[in-house]
């Protein structure tokens, strides 16, 4: 186990660390350092110091000279993880990827890409549209977060009902163990069981294991279209109501979110909200294919919804229109600090058939503690997210929001649920893990972690 207090680096380390990364590739002044001490968790302990690689040979190196001297790393990327996934805990080295940003290759006749861990996702994305080519997993944070992010924490995003998540597009990883070992995972193809699947193992791994390098994706075709539905209610059960008819209807949306009152109320308190007051919850879905296609999804719902007890029908099918719909939904976050100045945020899931049992309790939990809470999210895969607004000045707030949560998590294990869907583990849910995992399951984890890193140097403490 690393050394917890570690206070500074020895001169002749800090010597080594400037001639592996000149110049800016090296970071040791606080007032350049810090930043790279927290993440969207807002937790935050100093690095001893900063370094930036531009190629595999530097970062084989350095994994080489950390494990000899027992120092702890820390990958990262654009820090948009919330649960303290980034945070040098035991006060080590961070390396970050953002120099390593190339879209190596475009295969179009395969339809693969080789990436480097720096590629921003809705900049890839981007590029690959522009040959006719879709990468669908679409995070929250899709225009700062990384593919090297998304791959570590296995990140879903509002696609993820119809299309999967990130680990359903990664084929294989090039990656560098602790040590300086250069390893590769999966092939160039759809299909490969030889051997372990350890692209699979190394993908949500949150940077415990190895440091990738590469990534090899899948690529789909670009559909021809696409339309997005905002459907207002006046509660949440009528919501759910017509949620569950889509459901049980053979539709297929590519994204199905959900807002509830407490959101939409922040959005309009931002001034980032379409809706009338007489709106206490949304559905919003879109529709990717072909126009023809589009046309009978179109139909078949909006003849469904002449039953349901809703408020407003609105429909997209121009990009600009599409994108202002959607823009809202990447407003919560800004908009919800209109409610405090402090966020506890945490992503469960649960079975769909309990979904309004847990909204419900949930709604009832923040009610008992007196705080704001926020719900929304991928209604269609079940994946909800919590908002948890206090003042941390506030001691007794601060207890308040710290039982919530624990509240939360409890009630959604209690329905057969996952303490996390997409946003991993790090430092914020680590404590209730053993609420979720059999000491058996977490002692198998300890043991690949042993295997990969047996100095423990890869972000010691997290994750399991």
């Amino acid at each position: 186990m690393p050394r917890k207090k570690k206070l500074k680096l020895t001169g002749s380390q800090k010597r080594f660390l400037r001639d592996l990364f000149p110049d800016d590739s090296s970071l040791f002044e606080p007032e350049k350092t810090w930043i790279y001490g927290t993440d969207a968790s807002r937790i935050f302990v100093p690095p001893l110091a900063v370094v930036r690689p531009e190629s595999v040979e530097q970062i084989k190196e350095f994994l080489a000279w950390a494990d000899r001297e027992k120092i702890p790393v820390f990958s990262r990327a654009r820090g948009t993880n919330v649960v303290g996934a980034c945070v040098p805990e035991y006060r080590g080295i961070v390396i970050s990827s953002l120099k390593m940003n190339r879209v190596l290759e475009i295969d179009e006749e395969d339809f693969t890409a080789v990436v480097e861990p720096g590629v921003v996702t809705a900049d890839f994305q981007a590029t690959v549209r522009s040959k006719g080519l879709y990468y669908p997993p679409d995070p929250a944070s899709v225009k700062i977060s990384t593919l090297g992010g998304n791959v570590s924490t296995n990140a879903g995003g509002l696609r993820a009902v119809k299309y999967g998540v990130t680990k359903d597009y990664v084929l294989g990883l090039e990656a560098v163990l602790p040590g300086g070992e250069l390893i590769s995972t999966g092939r160039k193809v759809y299909k490969d069981v030889v051997g372990l699947d350890t692209t699979s193992l190394l993908v949500g791994s949150e940077g415990t294991l190895a440091f990738y390098t590469k990534i090899i994706l899948k690529l789909l075709s670009l559909p021809d279209t696409s339309a997005s539905v905002l459907i207002g209610f006046r509660d949440l059960a009528a919501l759910m109501h017509s949620a569950n008819q889509v459901f049980k209807s053979g539709l297929s949306p590519v994204a199905m979110e959900f807002l509830d009152q407490n959101t939409i109320f922040c959005l309009q308190k931002a001034g980032a909200s379409p809706f009338a007051e007489n709106i206490k919850s949304m559905l919003l879905l879109q529709f990717e294919g072909s126009e023809d296609n589009i046309n009978v999804d179109l139909q078949r719902l909006n003849k469904m919804s002449r039953g349901w007890d809703h408020r407003t029908f609105q429909v997209a099918r121009e990009q600009e229109q599409e994108s202002k719909l959607w823009e809202v939904r990447r407003q919560i976050n800004p908009a919800s600090f209109r409610m405090g100045p402090d966020k506890k945020s945490v992503d469960v899931s649960v079975p769909r058939g309990k979904l309004q049992k847990a909204l419900d309790n949930i709604r009832k939990a923040g009610e008992a503690f007196g705080l704001y809470v926020l719900t929304f999210g991928h209604l269609g895969d079940g994946n909800i997210h919590v908002n948890v607004m206090y003042d941390s000045r506030d001691k007794s707030q601060n207890t308040a929001a710290e039982k919530l949560i624990e509240k939360v998590l409890f009630v959604v294990l209690e329905l057969g649920g996952s303490i996390s869907g997409e946003h991993g583990v790090g430092l914020v849910k680590k404590p209730y893990l053993s609420r979720q995992l059999g000491s058996k399951e977490r002692g198998l984890m300890q043991g690949i972690k042993q295997v990969f890193d047996p100095g423990n140097i890869m972000n010691p403490n997290k994750a399991f």
